[in-house]
């Protein structure tokens, strides 16, 4: 007991010659409370910079996951007709995509590669013929070549184009988009609970439904799109053969790539059809302009429609909006990633809207007596 009231007294001692609070001890509660805001606004802004320094990388991981509701779209429709193990039916339908790939290279690629060199020249020669009609009706006159066309293309599009701009970067990103999506596709639930696991846990409920309605949502908006594309271009294939326009298999081609861009994707195929089409001849031209309508209508009023019944019906406007303003800030990465970004954002909002419109009858019945 003597030794306990001994250590006692001389820790009340140390206590009463200890030095007062240190410069960076902080006793008001405002000055706290004010510091605590300024870290989270500061954590914001740093946040926000980090995302603009490595949007690229970003725009890579969800095209990642674009590529990965479509792996995993077919699987389940795979899984429809074939009941067997998840893993097999992935393994299948990539196993497909590489075959359609190396198909296409092998069969069509030296084809499509001829074609690729006067498609070039036959658009620049149709584009100096109508510069010259148009100098000749006074309406200026117009200089226009490949470098001053490539130029103003190249410089509406944001600073991630620069790393897509090269064949080896547009290579190098579509094997990691690949790679990435076959990733996630394999198992998708890993992912999704890894990060819910950092929200908190009253919020781990809302994400799950969230996400699950976004999965929902982008497979049927890729399974639509890959639909398009198709159509668009097996479509513009067959009747250009039929018609006799040159270069049938790059013109399907181009159309059908193209066709995953919503609205400018159809503008800027027609106008290489249509340019196509008239370096053959007048009637030729006019085939073109025909073709061009139909493949569109088709896909307007057919494919469109019947996607959209089971996805988020998106405005035209303001899709086309959302391809103008990501195609200015990210590039020809945003332009692609467009549709898919506005999607998204819309089924979470809708979810967000769908939460308040739940809460809203509980607080009124708490509030009343």
């Amino acid at each position: 007991m003597v030794e306990r009231k001994e250590r006692a007294q001389a820790r009340a001692k140390a206590a009463a010659n200890a030095p007062g609070p240190g410069p960076t001890e902080i006793r008001s509660q405002l000055v706290r409370s004010e510091l605590l805001r300024a870290s989270v606004w500061i954590g914001l802004a740093l946040l926000v910079g980090a995302c603009i320094i490595l949007i690229q990388p970003i725009l890579l991981i969800f095209a990642g996951i674009v590529m990965a509701s479509m792996l995993d779209g077919g699987t389940r429709l795979l899984g429809r007709v074939l009941p067997i193990a998840r893993g097999w039916r992935l393994l299948i339908v990539c196993l497909s995509l590489v075959v359609f790939m190396v198909w296409t290279m092998m069969f069509a690629g030296s084809q499509i590669a001829d074609q690729a060199a006067t498609l070039q020249t036959v658009v620049m020669g149709q584009v100096e013929r109508i510069a010259a009609w148009a100098s000749e009706h006074g309406m200026g006159n117009l200089q226009l070549d490949t470098k001053t066309i490539t130029e103003n293309l190249a410089g509406t599009f944001g600073r991630v184009t620069a790393a897509v701009g090269t064949v080896l970067g547009a290579l190098t990103s579509l094997v990691m988009v690949l790679v990435l999506g076959i990733f996630i596709a394999i198992e998708p639930r890993l992912y999704e609970r890894g990060v819910a696991w950092m929200l908190p846990m009253k919020s781990r409920e809302n994400f799950y439904i969230t996400t699950a309605r976004m999965g929902f949502t982008l497979r049927r908006l890729m399974a639509g799109r890959l639909l398009g594309m198709a159509v668009e271009g097996i479509g513009t294939w067959l009747a250009c053969l039929v018609v006799g326009i040159p270069m049938a298999a790059l013109m399907g081609l181009l159309t059908g790539l193209l066709a995953f861009i919503p609205n400018i994707g159809a503008i800027v195929s027609g106008v290489l059809l249509v340019l196509v089409g008239f370096s053959a001849g007048t009637d030729t031209g006019l085939w073109a302009i025909a073709i061009y309508f139909i493949v569109q209508t088709v896909d307007g009023y057919l494919i469109v429609p019947m996607v959209a019944k089971q996805t988020v019906d998106l405005a035209p406007a303001l899709v086309l909006g959302a391809q103008i303003l990501f195609g200015a800030l990210l590039g020809i990465m945003g332009l692609f990633l467009a549709d898919p970004i506005v999607a998204m954002i819309k089924v979470a909002l809708e979810r967000e809207a769908e939460r308040n419109a739940g809460a809203l009858p509980k607080e009124k019945a708490a509030a009343s007596p």
